[in-house]
């Protein structure tokens, strides 16, 4: 990797300077002969014409109920900064979700702010990096200037594509701190612009814009119920690969399935929707593997639980539970029949009306059933659920909401969530699941070490449901010959 800090050739070296060298103040260590050359002799790249992102009615709606809810007062909503991985190297660049929810917009830097107009309305205003300017050499000798991580969008062609008035975001923390009236912002993205308004917000009246904002987006319009399912069936093609290759994973380890989901990721996507987790054997009974450096045997479970995000930043969740050699076992296959039915059950919940926790309630009926019918609980059944013994091996809720975020809402008030009601356009997760550890005594020793998780993206309609990731399927015997299919 280039570092445009560092001289090509040690120190010593380098040709002594000179004296123009020395005493150009702008460009220290360039020599006023190379400043000047690299000012001039580029062409005008302005785009002209630009037609507006696939979501910018959609933005603009978003913007407008914001200006509604919160009528004269200064709306301020960051995108967000490089965050340093390990010295001089950044993280991959991911928007602040609220800036995106409300702009289309998915620079760093960026920040919208919606002005008061008056006891009501607003208008709304982008602050971006503008391009490189090559007058003063940031464009070459900035470690961000665009001769080094890539052209940017002017000004002008960003309020051609977002639909929203832009300016040079450099000068609005000053702006800021000289502004009045009531502001609210969204906090944890960019600590110069929270500088700024330190004495103007408070943390209570912020809080309720990062819970409106939260909520806003429980409800998906018809772009983002498009974006879902593309993020979806990129999943199951993701899917379709890691059965073609679990052959090469049993030759080297999880990591074999992770990359090999990740490359259909970046190739259709913009990235995964979170850490990919590729929990082979009994790694599958750790909800959260994601280290994937486990080995891949014939014989056991794989507890593929991964999302491809698209490139407007909405992701699917979806999870299944393969046999790695193709056909599950008898005790495998009839853990994972009692989560399938468990997860019909839930699924069977999820309508217009119901509430929240009305799938997660009949799926874990299901599963208390299951582990009192196998001795593994003394029932009956009520007693087990109301004392929540079934937790042991179910362990954790059955779904949540899904959006540009994989727990999406997830600043929602609680009323408004989990003891709300569902509506049409809501998307959630359907995912029951049992795991029996390794080290537990408590179940026969055929049990342990068996994970499975069986995970759809369920899309609430006016009539009932739509599952989003019905191309993959989730009997057991639909599962043997599908892997069947795919490895012939």
């Amino acid at each position: 990797m280039a570092d445009e800090l560092t001289p090509e050739t040690p120190e010593e070296e380098q040709p002594k300077k000179t004296h123009k060298q020395r005493k150009n103040g702008l460009y220290p260590g360039v020599s006023d002969e190379l400043a000047e050359n690299m000012r001039s002799g580029w062409a005008d790249t302005e785009l002209h014409g630009l037609e507006p992102i696939a979501q910018a009615t959609h933005t603009l709606a978003r913007r407008d109920a914001l200006s509604r809810h919160f009528p004269g007062e200064r709306l301020v909503i960051p995108a967000g900064r490089l965050k340093t991985r390990s010295n001089d190297t950044e993280y991959p660049f991911r928007a602040s979700t609220e800036y995106a929810y409300l702009t289309g917009d998915q620079t760093e830097n960026g920040v919208l702010v919606l002005e008061p107009t008056g006891p009501a309305g607003h208008v709304a205003t982008i602050y971006l990096l503008p391009r490189s300017d090559r007058e003063n050499g940031e464009f070459w000798l900035s470690g961000q200037g665009e001769l080094w991580v890539g052209r940017r969008h002017s000004l002008a062609e960003a309020e051609q594509l977002l639909g929203i008035p832009a300016k040079d975001v450099r000068e609005l923390a000053e702006a800021l701190t000289e502004a009045e009236g009531p502001v609210r912002a969204v906090r944890g993205h960019d600590s110069v612009i929270e500088s700024a308004l330190t004495d103007k917000v408070t943390k209570e009246r912020d809080e309720e814009l990062r819970v409106y904002l939260s909520e806003a987006r429980a409800v998906k319009d018809t772009f983002e119920i498009g974006e879902l399912q593309k993020a979806v069936d990129s999943t199951v093609r993701g899917f379709e690969d890691v059965v073609k290759v679990l052959d090469k994973a049993e030759a080297t380890s999880e990591r074999y399935i992770e990359g090999t989901f990740f490359l259909r990721a970046r190739v259709e996507g913009n990235d995964i929707g979170y850490g990919s987790i590729c929990a082979a054997g009994p790694h599958a009974c750790t909800l959260h593997w994601v280290r994937n450096d486990g080995d891949v045997r014939s014989g056991d479970l794989l507890l593929l639980d991964a999302g491809v995000e698209t490139h407007s930043l909405y992701t699917a969740d979806v999870t299944r539970t393969l046999p790695i050699n193709g056909t599950y076992t008898d005790i495998q296959r009839k853990i994972y029949d009692a989560v399938y039915e468990s997860q019909e059950a839930g699924i069977a919940a999820v309508k217009p009306g119901a509430k929240f926790r009305d799938f997660h309630d009949a799926s874990q009926h299901v599963l208390a059933e299951k582990l009192v019918e196998w001795g593994l609980l003394e029932g009956p059944v009520e007693r087990v659920l109301e004392l929540g013994l079934q937790r042991r091996w179910t362990l954790h809720g059955t779904g949540h909401m899904l959006g540009m975020d994989v727990h999406d809402c997830a600043a929602a008030r609680r009323e408004a969530y989990v003891d709300g009601t569902l509506e049409p356009g809501m998307c959630l997760t359907v995912e029951p699941g049992l795991y029996f550890q390794a080290d537990d005594l408590t179940v026969p020793e055929e049990y342990r070490g068996i994970g499975v998780r069986i995970e759809d993206d369920i899309l609430v309609t006016e009539d009932g449901n739509r599952n989003l990731s019905a191309g993959l399927p989730r009997t057991s015997t639909d599962v043997e010959a599908w892997m069947a299919r795919l490895k012939g």
